[in-house]
This record gives C-alpha cells, sequence and structure tokens, in this order.
C-alpha cells in the first residue's frame, strides 16, 4: 500500500533530520522518506538506521533517497531514486522484490520510463519552486498535474503517482482533482510549532485522519 501522504524529511533550524522525522512520527505520519543529500553512504547510515528504528515503534514505512544499499542495509520499507540515480532495474537487484521502488519522473516520457522500469510509485514534479532541490527540473505546475494526468488515464497507466515539491496545505484540494494519488510535503511540516495540527489540517484535504 502507498500511502497517499508522504513526508521527505529535512533538517530543521534546530536539529537533525532525524529530529524532524520524529515529530512528524508523533503528529500521526505514516510515510516518511529519509533525504539526506551531499553526504557519503557511510555518513548516512546512522540516520538511516536511526529512522528506521523510529517508523518501526510507530508503525511507519521508511524510504531511503538515493541509495539502495542503505535501503538494504536497515530494512526499510524501499527506496526512492532520482532520474540521474541509480537505473531501478539496477537497484531492484540490490534489494530485491521484498522491498518497493518509488522513481522521479518530471514529463510523460519519464512516467512511461519508470512505468516500464517497474518502479512501484511515481514522484511528479517539481509542483513549484522549491530550495529544498537542487537543479530542479522544469516547474509542472497545476496545469502542468492536469494534462499529465490526462495523458496518464488515456494510456491506461494504474502505478501511484506522488505529487511533489514546494506543496502547501492550499494546494492540495486542486491538485487531487487532477486526479493524482497523493501528495509529498516537506517543508511545509518541518519547522513547525503545532505539527499534529499542521498535519491534521493536511489529512484533512484527502478527507482522512491520519496518513
Amino acid at each position: 500500500m502507498i500511502q497517499p501522504l508522504q513526508y521527505i524529511s529535512q533538517a530543521p533550524k534546530t536539529g537533525t533530520h532525524i529530529d524532524a522525522i520524529e515529530q512528524v512520527l508523533r503528529a500521526g505520519g505514516k510515510w516518511i522518506q529519509l533525504r539526506i543529500k551531499n553526504q557519503a553512504e557511510a555518513e548516512i547510515l546512522p540516520f538511516a538506521k536511526a529512522a528506521q528504528a523510529l517508523c518501526e515503534s510507530y508503525g511507519a514505512k521508511l524510504i531511503i533517497n538515493d541509495y539502495p544499499h542503505l535501503a538494504k542495509a536497515v530494512n526499510s520499507y524501499g527506496v526512492h531514486l532520482g532520474l540521474q540515480d541509480m537505473p531501478i532495474p539496477e537497484a531492484r537487484k540490490i534489494i530485491g522484490k521484498h522491498q518497493i521502488i518509488g522513481g522521479t519522473a518530471n514529463t510523460f516520457a519519464h512516467i512511461q520510463q519508470r512505468v516500464a522500469e517497474g518502479a512501484d510509485y511515481i514522484g511528479l514534479g517539481p509542483f513549484r519552486f522549491t530550495r529544498t532541490k537542487e537543479n530542479l527540473s522544469p516547474i509542472v505546475g497545476l496545469e502542468g498535474y492536469q494534462k499529465l494526468m490526462e495523458q496518464v488515464k488515456k494510456v491506461g497507466i494504474s502505478t501511484p503517482i506522488i505529487a511533489i515539491g514546494g506543496i502547501e496545505a492550499e494546494d492540495i484540494p486542486a491538485i487531487l482533482e487532477t486526479g493524482i494519488y497523493g501528495i509529498a510535503i516537506s517543508a511545509a511540516l518541518t519547522n513547525q510549532t503545532q505539527t499534529a495540527a499542521v498535519l491534521e489540517e493536511i489529512s484533512s484535504k484527502f478527507n482522512i485522519h491520519s496518513i
């Protein structure tokens, strides 16, 4: 089951990715992606272990961004790979069949590529400009999601597609109306003093009360 609401970690103003993840888990988050960029795998491993332990204790699922070997090492729920990362078929050989693989897409051709590669879900974006991502792909925007999801429906693609990139709570209803499967958020939940209330507001956009 791919959760329709996902949190992608970022370091808060004070603390680490683990602090931010724990805050979201305490608030009721059920799908966490550990996304630490520009560090060696050996430096990320302790964070991956800590994040996996936290997710297990809260009954949540952990996805490791970029690093299939780390995902295998900590037995996370899966791994997410960008367009410039390891190809999905190669990652599948590393992690096997029991872990899932998500893949980033920016265009319809990318979506078709990810489906052909066997991605379990697709992160489609960015919705708008975001400082959390370097080498930002062209902005998709609401109109882009509408056109892309029309193409997806026309060819019968059923792989869950998650909107990502600078999404705020007020953006969610209109994005979901395009037929998109779910939403990934980062800054909208990081550095919040009332994380549970913010998460409940976001969850209410899906007509659900937890993610």
